[in-house]
């Protein structure tokens, strides 16, 4: 997210130490969940992992993203072809629901629209947020369509040399 609030991959410049961090991060869940659009941001990965960078942590991001499960919601996507990912059977609350029932680790989210959903179907328990040294001026805001006040309280942070900062919470009462 920009400091302005908006989500916008154009507007960051990403660099080894995000990408370090990302491929961690990814290594901590047993399933990411995508909306359509992001989903196939996404797919720029799978080209990554045939024809590696020969950056380590650019090329270590992609492998960490080709072998997480991927489940995707769309009304219009009817079938994808990493062999990694599947289109949900089921809407978003009972798949998380389903899906929180299964032994493993994290469920990460990776779509605005998707977290916006799930915080007000109260089904996140933690939120962390990359917020970048940019101000993009427009786009499309994160925390659009809240529909209840949603407080949280910061259990972390972690500053990035080239100036971001992610920022670590719980939701309060969930």
């Amino acid at each position: 997210m920009t400091l302005d609030g908006f989500c916008d991959h154009t507007a960051i410049i990403p660099d080894d130490e995000m990408h370090e961090h990302y491929n961690q991060f990814m290594r901590s869940g047993d399933v990411a969940l995508y909306g359509r659009t992001t989903y196939q941001l996404m797919e720029y990965w799978k080209d990554v992992v045939e024809n590696p960078t020969g950056n380590k942590p650019t090329d270590d991001f992609a492998v960490s993203m080709d072998r997480i499960p991927k489940v995707v919601f769309s009304h219009t996507l009817k079938n994808v072809d990493w062999k990694t990912a599947r289109i949900a059977k089921r809407d978003l609350k009972d798949e998380v629901l389903w899906l929180r029932n299964q032994p493993g680790k994290d469920i990460l989210v990776g779509s605005r629209s998707l977290i916006i959903s799930l915080i007000n179907l109260g089904l996140v328990d933690e939120f962390q947020i990359m917020i970048h040294p940019v101000i993009a001026g427009n786009g499309l805001p994160l925390f659009e369509m809240i529909s209840d006040r949603t407080v949280m309280k910061l259990v972390k942070t972690k500053i990035f040399d080239f100036g971001a900062v992610t920022l670590y919470y719980e939701l309060s009462g969930k």
